[in-house]
């Protein structure tokens, strides 16, 4: 019996050193460096990469969708708003929502970090020194002729210079004008651009369209109604701008 005792607990033994040994195989990653299941990926990095490069760029800018990595925008759009397109998404455009009570795949603590990890490398306090910051969102209203009249003026005055004097494209910039383009944004995301900018592509904020003489609020407003008007209806798509129409990144 004391023969049979030793043998098992020497198997044991043996069993449970053959078991420790295995992370020290050759070629056996370490804990630390072991993929991580979904949820517990906390690195900025990694979760801007899988989540938000495809369409803003790989450092935020230069993707099909505004740059991120944008002082001025950060400067605009408050840091709740921003979670809470993060979260919610922008229905009616391509911008999903990531929270996954909303339906997406991101935890709480990774919504946070994401936007902690943007204002944190990308937000500057000095971006927007004026006192008198045009309001980045508002409320969607209905088509208005005179407003559209109006804006006409505003892109001969700020825009024309670069975009033509139709809107269909100048030596560089490319037709804001273009159907096709209209169809994909929403009169936020067109309003956004004007406040904002693309300094990824050369393209001004509101206050230097025209030097020294910064956009004002109703004229940025008029000149969103006249972008917006040269939009038609695209067959299977749900219409952009009207009541319907949200903010989006």
């Amino acid at each position: 019996m004391r023969v049979h005792r030793t043998r098992r607990l020497a198997l044991v033994v043996l069993v449970g050193v053959m078991l420790g040994g295995c992370d020290s195989l050759p070629g056996r990653p370490t804990l630390a460096d072991r993929e991580l299941a979904p949820t517990q990926v906390m690195a900025f990095e990694v979760l801007y990469a899988r989540n938000c490069a495809g369409c803003h760029g790989a450092d935020g800018r230069l993707g099909a969708a505004r740059p991120l990595n944008d002082p001025v925008y950060l400067a605009l759009v408050p840091g709740d708003r921003l979670r809470a397109i993060v979260v919610e998404g922008v229905p009616a455009t391509s911008m999903p929502a990531f929270a996954a009570s909303a339906g997406g795949h991101l935890t709480k603590q990774q919504i946070d970090a994401l936007v902690n990890g943007m204002l944190t490398r990308w937000a500057r306090p000095d971006a927007v020194k004026s006192l008198t910051l045009p309001p980045w969102e508002v409320r969607a209203q209905s088509p208005d002729p005179a407003a559209r009249a109006r804006g006409a003026a505003v892109f001969a005055t700020a825009c024309a210079r670069c975009h033509g004097p139709d809107g269909k494209g100048g030596a560089t910039p490319g037709s804001i004008v273009d159907p096709s383009y209209l169809a994909l944004v929403s009169d936020q995301s067109l309003r956004t651009t004007v406040i904002a900018g693309r300094s990824d592509l050369g393209k001004p904020d509101w206050r230097d369209d025209v030097p020294g003489a910064p956009l004002t609020a109703d004229q940025i407003s008029d000149l969103v109604a006249w972008l917006a008007g040269h939009r038609h209806p695209v067959l299977g798509r749900q219409a952009l701008g009207g009541d319907r129409d949200r903010p989006r990144p």
